[in-house]
């Protein structure tokens, strides 16, 4: 997992090492795995899985995190925000509180691949963010996020990552309607 992360240069531009666990993530019987090809249309819901090593009475933040908006070449919205979860007990996603609803992939069209980043922090106990909450129907704040400066915010610890890639479909479209990028 490291050397992917590395390869694909989601270290250094999202976290600055890599952590020491990769994390399980499924849509069905897809499996997330190194960098690996997924379509939009794979993911517009939320993950059915993502598991990772978790210590008793521990609680951990997830995020989903797109570093390549509006494209790859030209990261002028570095990060975007697909998703954020704190207080997770465990890998009980449910019981986790979203600060950022969750967001498929909508790489514009004509702007390559972009690599969507999971990432699993351990928090050093609960957190009370004063981030707003993002609903998963406006790209409000979204933009220009930093899981870097997030996590350091709260004295968080990584612990594990897993990427895909994903480049335009028709379901971008629709991901677009949804964040009311257009009509």
């Amino acid at each position: 997992m490291s050397a992917a992360l590395k390869d694909h240069e989601v270290v250094p531009d999202v976290v600055d090492s890599a952590p020491p666990h990769a994390l399980t993530v499924k849509y069905g019987s897809l499996e997330i795995c190194d960098g690996n090809v997924i379509t939009p249309t794979h993911v517009f819901e939320e993950p059915t899985e993502i598991t990772w090593p978790t210590e008793p009475n521990a609680l951990y933040t997830l995020c989903m995190t797109d570093p390549d908006a509006p494209s790859r070449k030209d990261p002028k919205s570095r990060e975007f925000l697909h998703w954020l979860l704190v207080n997770i007990p465990g890998c009980d996603l449910v019981k986790g509180e979203a600060l950022a609803e969750y967001v498929g992939s909508g790489p514009p069209k004509g702007t390559g691949l972009h690599r969507y980043v999971f990432l699993a922090y351990k928090q050093p106990g609960p957190v009370t963010c004063d981030e707003p909450k993002m609903p998963n129907n406006s790209p409000d704040n979204r933009r220009k996020f930093s899981i870097r400066n997030f996590a350091a915010k709260y004295g968080m610890t990584l612990i594990g990552a897993n990427f895909y890639l994903a480049e335009y479909d028709e379901t971008s479209l629709k991901v677009h309607r949804q964040m009311g990028l257009i009509l």
